[in-house]
Formats: C-alpha cells, sequence, structure tokens
C-alpha cells in the first residue's frame, strides 16, 4: 500500500502530525544541544585546524536546529527564538549524549564521531520522508553531514592508532559515551508511527546500522565498542542529567538581559 505524500503543514494532520512534530523536537533539539557544546571549544582545541573545524561544525549544527525549529513553527509551534530561549529544561528532547559539558579533546572527539554517525544514516533516511518540506531540507543537509562525520572518523583513526597515552583515553571515552549513544535510538510513543507513515526512519534498525557503522571504525582505530552497554534512555522524555540546566543558563544568559531586544 503506497504511503501518503504530505506536501505541506496545511496536509498533514491528526496522529502523523503528531509523529512529524515529536520527530521534528528530537531533531532539533539534538543539533542545538551538541553544537552548543562544540563551541566549547573554541579557541581551545589543541591545533588551530581542529578548533576552525569544531566551530564550524557548531555554527552548521546550530543553523540545522533553526531550520528544523522553523518547519515546526510552520505546524503550528512557537517560533525558534521561543523554542531555544523560553522552553523549560524539560520540553527539551535531547539525548544524554548531546548534554555532557565539555571534558577532554578525548571525550568530545569520541562524542562528534558516535553523534555524527548517527546523523549521517539518518538523514539518509530522512530524504525518503513523506513530508516533503523535511525531504527537501534533507538534501540540503546531507552536504554539511559529509564533512562531520570525515572529520569525527579521522579523529577516532588518529588518536586511536597514536600512543598508548591516546588509545587509552579514546577507549575511556567509548566505554562512558556509547551507552548515551544508544539513547540517539530512544523510543517515543510517536516512534511507531513516525516510521509506519512514511515521515522518518525505524529507530530499532537505524540502532543496527550504527552499531555496525561505527564498529567498523572504532575497530579499524584500535577501539573496542563495549560489547554489553546497556542504553541510557530518558533524554526523549525530559529526564536530563544535570548539566542540562547549565547549559541552558550559558546559551540563554545574554538573551536574559533584555528578552525584548532586536539583534
Amino acid at each position: 500500500m503506497a504511503l501518503t505524500q504530505y506536501d505541506s503543514a496545511e496536509h498533514i494532520k491528526g496522529d502523523a502530525r503528531a509523529a512529524l512534530i515529536d520527530l521534528l523536537y528530537r531533531l532539533g533539539d539534538d543539533d542545538l544541544v551538541i553544537g552548543h557544546r562544540h563551541t566549547e571549544w573554541t579557541g581551545l582545541a589543541p591545533i588551530l585546524e581542529a578548533d576552525i573545524a569544531f566551530s564550524s561544525i557548531a555554527q552548521d549544527q546550530i543553523g540545522q536546529a533553526q531550520a528544523y525549529y522553523t518547519l515546526l513553527h510552520e505546524l503550528g509551534e512557537p517560533d525558534p527564538d521561543s523554542l531555544v530561549f523560553d522552553r523549560d529544561c524539560r520540553a527539551f528532547r535531547c539525548a544524554s549524549l548531546c548534554v555532557f559539558e565539555k571534558r577532554t579533546w578525548a571525550f568530545s572527539t569520541v562524542r562528534h564521531y558516535l553523534y555524527d554517525a548517527c546523523k549521517e544514516l539518518k538523514l539518509a533516511a530522512l530524504i525518503e520522508s513523506t513530508y516533503t518540506p523535511l525531504a527537501k531540507l534533507t538534501r540540503k543537509l546531507r552536504g554539511e553531514q559529509k564533512y562531520h562525520v570525515m572529520h569525527g572518523r579521522m579523529w577516532i583513526s588518529r588518536l586511536g592508532n597514536a600512543t598508548e597515552e591516546s588509545h587509552g583515553l579514546m577507549q575511556s571515552a567509548v566505554d562512558a559515551l556509547f551507552p548515551h549513544a544508544l539513547g540517539l535510538f530512544e523510543q517515543t510513543e510517536h516512534s511507531e508511527k513516525t516510521a509506519a507513515f512514511g515521515l522518518g526512519p525505524d529507530e530499532a534498525t537505524l540502532c543496527d546500522a550504527w552499531r555496525e557503522t561505527v564498529t567498523g571504525t572504532l575497530t579499524e582505530s584500535g577501539l573496542q565498542p563495549p560489547l554489553d552497554a546497556e542504553p541510557i534512555y530518558g533524554g526523549r522524555r525530559g529526564e536530563h542529567i544535570g548539566a542540562m540546566t547549565e547549559l541552558l543558563d550559558a546559551m540563554r544568559k545574554v538573551h536574559k538581559l533584555d528578552p525584548t531586544a532586536k539583534w
């Protein structure tokens, strides 16, 4: 049976609309939060090339979040600025992987790769979304995403296969972050309908593809993904680690000085 194609916000109703809104919040919140975390390396990365790259990736991700929030606004949700600056912490739907504060370079590069490997697979699926505006947006975003993944994979290989010290730091980061990365595929009350309506990929299928992809890259780099890692869920339900409140406070500091100001 052919799936219904939804050409605009006016054409999608009921359960399909609710599932699409849920999907867009997850996409936008993940990109916004991890993009903000990447900005914490601006001026602090170990080499100039990495500093520029991380800043550029952060800019891309925050811009992509704005694009998803714009689609949400077309569906009747608040405007993008309101979604960023006015929502309660529990209203955000980002996975815990995105939330952690800046730690070591190994920690951030492992997170970067695990996240962007997932994002690349997700965008490859979303290009076939039955919601035409999302499919069109995805075609634009895939070009940026290709370079994000290449950058993450390069650092995994460079540090995983370097010195005994760098290998140890990278393996420790993989062990710590892998359960949180599995949280990227947390099911929501709308997940089954998201896939059934053809709006986005099935999370379990996506997770299997991601495991295969990242296991190959990590193994080639002398790293071992934890085989018995248990997914850490909660982010999609608004149950966030403490760093999320601190992140929002920092992100909103200037806005709070004068919420009515026009920039």
